[in-house]
């Protein structure tokens, strides 16, 4: 500990205090994620899966692995799972023949967009609890400092990874009437 810029208790409370906060926000997360999949009989790494696929167009299982921050095994078996269902296809690529690739079949894009469109069938605690500092500062919170951490912890790729997927979703949605509808 010789010359760093924090104390034994600093390190200890932080880590700590991180915890509490991300388990307590996880829970909330978790209870609203599973409230919204439930009636398409898919659980949390599934539906995970899924959404991956949707937005980064032909994930390998290894890219779905470091952004679902997954096991490569369970990703896969899951995955395979999803494939039996009709919902994703398995490829190899002429010039990748190590990886696998998933694709969302036509069901399985299909089911993405009615689990969109029926977002909002269910209650989600963490907008509720978002909305008054909405309502403040005329945003959502951003996360600028976690983003930070998670670079540091992650790396740099899955950060790209992170941005390609939410600029793919925001591009590829639109809402109407309170509805959220894929753009052509």
């Amino acid at each position: 500990m010789s010359g760093e810029s924090y104390t034994m208790k600093d390190a200890m409370l932080y880590s700590q205090r991180v915890a509490q906060l991300s388990k307590a926000l996880w829970k909330a997360v978790e209870k609203d994620w599973q409230n919204w999949i439930k009636p398409y009989d898919l659980n949390i790494n599934e539906h995970h899966i899924l959404w991956i696929s949707f937005h980064l167009k032909g994930a390998s299982i290894s890219d779905i692995a470091r952004f679902g921050v997954m096991h490569v095994s369970t990703a896969f078996n899951f995955s395979k799972k999803l494939e039996e269902r009709g919902y994703l296809t398995f490829s190899k690529r002429d010039d990748d023949k190590r990886n696998t690739y998933v694709d969302l079949t036509d069901e399985g894009n299909a089911l993405i967009l009615k689990m969109y469109d029926h977002y909002h069938d269910s209650n989600h605690s963490i907008i509720d609890g978002s909305l008054p500092l909405k309502e403040l500062y005329g945003r959502f919170p951003e996360f600028l400092d976690v983003m930070a951490v998670i670079r540091n912890i992650y790396g740099e790729d899955f950060i790209e990874i992170f941005d390609r997927s939410f600029s793919n979703f925001k591009s590829s949605l639109e809402e109407h009437e309170d509805r959220l509808i894929a753009r052509s």
